[in-house]
């Protein structure tokens, strides 16, 4: 059985994050869950697809279910306010000793401290 590669990713859980590539280009959204091993990304409310379900007759009703599908993570970029577009991020280290995400673009804190 072939593995896929993991990508190293500087996203998580919760962050904001844009489409850069496909057919939901532009669009931002909340980040779900992270796939690692499948190299993949659920955003709220984008990449939707619909699927027919069937109802088990106590607590799941039959019918169409639109739920989020995966893409790649190389697609988003995470969010940046002060820059108003998905941007790069690097690490840095502040005084306190605490690493954080920042903006390379406008050296904006992303991490909440």
């Amino acid at each position: 059985m072939i593995r896929a590669a993991t990508v190293k990713t500087k996203i998580k859980k919760d962050d904001i994050v844009q489409v850069i590539s496909g057919r939901e280009k532009g669009k931002k959204g909340k980040v779900l869950s992270l796939l690692p091993q499948e190299n993949r990304i659920l955003v709220e409310k984008l990449n939707m697809y619909k699927r027919h379900m069937k109802g088990d007759g106590k607590s799941q009703q039959a019918g169409i279910v639109e739920r989020e599908g995966k893409m790649n993570i190389s697609n988003v970029a995470l969010y940046c306010d002060k820059c108003g577009k998905g941007v790069r991020v690097k690490r840095k280290k502040l005084e306190d000793g605490k690493r954080v995400r920042v903006c390379v673009k406008c050296d904006e804190v992303m991490d909440k401290v």
